[in-house]
C-alpha cells in the first residue's frame, strides 16, 4: 500500500493523530506514539485502556483515521503527511494492550512530490 518513500516518511515521525468513534458517533482525536512495521500500525500508551481511542474501539467501532505530518518549511510553508482509514483491532500482550491498526486506504502529500502544484494540492491515493 505504501511506496518506499511513504515509509520512510512514517518511520521518520514520532507522532501521529489518531481519531475513533464512540458508539454515539461522538468523534475523538487525540496525537498519539506508534510503531510501524510496513503494513500495520501498533499504538500504546502508559494505560491505553483508560483512554477514549481504546474505549471506542472496544466498544464496537474499529474504524478509525490515523494522520500523520508534519512541516517540513515554514518559509516558505511546505506541509507533507499521510492520512489513512483503517480498523483497529485491540490486542492483549507482553502485559499490555495495545492497538493494532489495518490500514484500508491512505491518501498522501509532499512526500512523492510537492504537496502544490500550479497553486492546487497534489495528493497520492491508495486503494
Amino acid at each position: 500500500m505504501f511506496t518506499e518513500k511513504e515509509v520512510a516518511y512514517i518511520q521518520s515521525q514520532p507522532l501521529a493523530r489518531l481519531a475513533t468513534a464512540s458508539p454515539a458517533l461522538q468523534p475523538d482525536v487525540a496525537p498519539v506514539g506508534f510503531r510501524f512495521d510496513g503494513e500495520k500500525f501498533s499504538v500504546t500508551g502508559f494505560d491505553i485502556t483508560r483512554t477514549l481511542k481504546y474505549k471506542n474501539v472496544k466498544a464496537g467501532n474499529p474504524l478509525v483515521a490515523l494522520v500523520i505530518d508534519d512541516l517540513a518549511s515554514v518559509s516558505p510553508w511546505v506541509a507533507r503527511g499521510i492520512k489513512i482509514h483503517g480498523r483497529a483491532e485491540i490486542v492483549e500482550g507482553e502485559g499490555r494492550a495495545y492497538l493494532v491498526i489495518t490500514p484500508l486506504r491512505s491518501w498522501s502529500w509532499g512526500i512523492e512530490e510537492a504537496g502544490f502544484k500550479d497553486g492546487k494540492p497534489v495528493s497520492r491515493k491508495a486503494r
